[in-house]
């Protein structure tokens, strides 16, 4: 059994595939992408051929898992967003200059400067390597004090007794004389 990807939505078409033109490209979609299409077309004989050869099963697609250690043991510094300001100034740029530089918005740098945005590990970098800054630091793990709980003890012959004299004298003053 192939299975074929839409190629509008990345889902794999389990039923009915459909041919539809999107926007003067040819397509391959789902049922619930092809309302998006206008017109329906043939693939050429030719091209079928090509087509079942290339189609894999999701089963030998490898998926990849990549996450770099430094994502995993460094962290954004705690106040970034006067480092960033701060850098910015000393380089003399304003915010459109380092707009283009890094190829951002203006208005994201400039949430990013006022804290109200956090900014991805992406742009962290891109951020780093304009203003020759280091907003990236190594994730120190605070260390807590540490208790010394000893293991709970069970009760004392001793206690017991006293615990249970109580509950009698407690019982006898509470008997209607």
């Amino acid at each position: 059994m192939t299975f074929v990807q839409c190629e509008v939505c990345g889902r794999y078409i389990s039923g009915k595939s459909y041919r539809v033109i999107i926007e003067r490209a040819k397509m391959i979609v789902c049922g619930g992408c092809s309302r998006l299409g206008s017109d329906y077309w043939e693939v050429p004989p030719s091209i079928k051929r090509i087509v079942k050869k290339d189609v894999r099963s999701p089963q030998k697609i490898p998926i990849k898992k990549r996450q770099s250690a430094t994502t995993q043991t460094l962290e954004l510094v705690e106040d970034f967003n006067l480092c960033i300001r701060q850098a910015r100034k000393k380089l003399e740029l304003s915010h459109e200059d380092l707009g283009r530089k890094i190829g951002e918005k203006i208005s994201v740098l400039r949430k990013i400067e006022s804290g109200k945005m956090i900014p991805d590990n992406k742009l962290v970098n891109k951020l780093e390597h304009a203003l020759k800054t280091k907003l990236l630091v190594p994730f120190i793990e605070p260390k807590l004090p540490q208790v010394n709980l000893s293991p709970p003890r069970e009760a004392t012959l001793g206690e017991i007794v006293l615990l249970k004299g109580k509950k009698g004298e407690v019982n006898k003053e509470r008997e209607p004389s």
